[in-house]
């Protein structure tokens, strides 16, 4: 049998309150509990609960067939216990069943693993031994905050005894590579590596409710078939998202809730595919290779990189002042201090303060409780001064660079900076996207689904319309919306006369076509 993998994300961050200048030094309390209580018991009752109970209730229905995971911050159960306890019953009720499993991460939610080690694995263990005293699960299977993941990264979950890792499926990684097998680590074939099939996984988290996607309505049924059709020798289907996609993100009137209990039923009846837990996986199927992955990855934005957190001057000066305290943090033992330490790790805050407004805009302001990036940036700069201030009053002179300075002198020059790197940033991923790309020695038609329009509309410019008719007679739904739409009026009037025309050509004619838009997109990127 093989197996469909759903992995579900559960996090929230402690979001700051307003904290103004004037408050360092005289309020050490910085959080917003106002709006972290409503928040968290609105997401609790429009999604939490009610997924929980259809995730309770398809567990009782289709027993060791349909099986699940989480992985719920530090932060997250945090706030469960504060202000949500039932979503707690109900996880808990869930691990009772023996169909979940329960991953391990860090405890911030915090991007510790790309600054320090020794503060990456106190999270992670602290988030360990979190979830095993409240589900009685020791983790066996990592997943880092947003599925960042590198082969130096890996080589530290492995060397903490973790026998899997998600991470994304991205396609600069991948190349011809399929996200639909099981990998290894590079150089250690012991850390099995399971990768987020995105296409798949984001027609549930993105695409679910959008009326002009051309699959618009997704079903239970027609997304089995999509599974169905998946060749034969391809193991596994990794889907990978976030868990208020059902009822936040995707709201109950959009149909998700209904879609989601019908769907494990319509994947066993139509398939050869069960629905199976991350450790299960990697225990009974052999890695077919390694991934190499030189540089950090993970599941945001269309670059599938690190610059919705470090990717201009405001997150990586906050990221540098942040973690200068780390060294003097592994010995603090007030509890107050120690909470602040993990709240302000959070990856959130960095997030707020992206200014990727160009190509994901909409998604980095979802949750967000700030008007601008600059104003985040601002109040969390207010935030972590007073905590500097107040490592040092504990720990003696921390001697930093700029610690003396004013802060309103260091916000305004941070601010300047940070609008002048906001056009870099830009160039910078667009760069970076067309390198990766550049890695790539093989391309199918299926890679113009991730082509931007302009690109797009060139390749179209550079081939002849009778064999683009050809080439996309045999081409995927997706592959046609994305060229049709971009073809000149004088090329879809000629296109659409060559369809209604159509007569069966020889396969080997058929590749000659395919094989010469296939080198165009090749020349493209060179």
């Amino acid at each position: 049998m093989r197996s469909v993998c759903f992995y579900f994300q559960v996090h929230q961050p402690f979001r700051l309150r307003t904290y103004r200048f004037f408050d360092m030094g005289v309020d050490h309390y910085y959080y917003d509990d106002f709006q972290n209580r409503s928040l968290m018991q609105r997401i609790a009752e429009k999604s939490y609960i009610p997924a929980n109970e259809l995730m309770l209730k398809l567990i009782k229905k289709h027993g060791k067939d349909f099986n699940v995971a989480f992985s719920i911050s530090g932060l997250a159960i945090e706030q469960f216990e504060k202000y949500a306890p039932a979503v707690l019953t109900s996880f808990k009720e869930l691990a009772a069943t023996g169909n979940v499993e329960f991953l391990a991460e860090t405890y911030a939610h915090s991007l510790a693993s790309l600054n320090n080690r020794e503060e990456f694995e106190r999270q992670v263990n602290q988030h360990a031994q979190k979830i095993e005293s409240l589900f009685g699960q020791k983790p066996v299977t990592f997943r880092n905050t947003e599925l960042i993941y590198s082969d130096e990264i890996g080589e530290m979950v492995a060397d903490m005894g973790y026998s899997a890792m998600l991470t994304e499926g991205a396609k600069h990684i991948l190349g011809w590579k399929s996200p639909n097998f099981l990998y290894h680590a590079a150089g250690n074939p012991k850390l099995k590596l399971l990768l987020k099939n995105f296409r798949l996984s984001d027609d549930i988290a993105f695409r679910f409710s959008n009326q002009a996607w051309g699959e618009w309505p997704l079903t239970a049924e027609k997304f089995a078939k999509w599974i169905k059709d998946i060749e034969k020798d391809q193991e596994i289907v990794n889907l990978f998202i976030d868990y208020e996609t059902f009822g936040e993100h995707q709201w109950a009137d959009t149909g998700i809730f209904e879609f989601m209990e019908n769907l494990p039923g319509a994947v066993l009846k139509k398939t050869d595919f069960v629905f199976s837990k991350p450790k299960d996986i990697a225990r009974s199927l052999n890695a077919i290779s390694e991934i190499n992955v030189p540089y950090p990855i993970s599941w945001a934005d269309a670059e599938r990189d690190l610059t919705a957190w470090l990717g201009n001057e405001m997150q990586d000066e906050a990221f540098e002042k942040l973690y200068s305290v780390e060294t003097f943090m592994r010995t603090c033992k007030d509890p107050q201090m120690i909470s602040d330490w993990n709240y302000l790790q959070a990856s959130d805050h960095f997030y707020y303060m992206c200014t990727k407004w160009f190509s994901d805009g909409d998604v980095h302001r979802y949750f967000n409780p700030y008007p601008s990036p600059y104003e985040a940036f601002i109040n969390y700069m207010n935030v972590l001064s007073d905590f500097l201030s107040r490592v040092e009053e504990q720990c003696g002179p921390l001697n930093f660079n700029k610690m003396k300075e004013s802060a309103k002198e260091f916000v305004e020059s941070a601010k300047k900076k940070a609008r002048e790197s906001s056009k870099k940033a830009k160039e910078k991923a667009q760069e970076k996207a067309k390198e990766s790309w550049d890695d790539v020695k093989d391309y199918t038609l299926e890679d113009i689904v991730n082509m931007s329009n302009a690109k797009v509309k060139e390749l179209i410019s550079k081939v002849d319309t009778e064999e683009l008719m050809h080439a996309l007679k045999d081409a995927s739904k997706e592959v046609r919306e994305k060229v049709i739409p971009n073809m000149t009026k004088k090329v879809k009037t000629e296109f659409e006369r060559l369809e209604s025309e159509y007569k069966k050509i020889k396969k080997t004619d058929l590749k000659k076509f395919k094989d010469k838009i296939e080198n165009e997109l090749r020349n493209l990127w060179k």
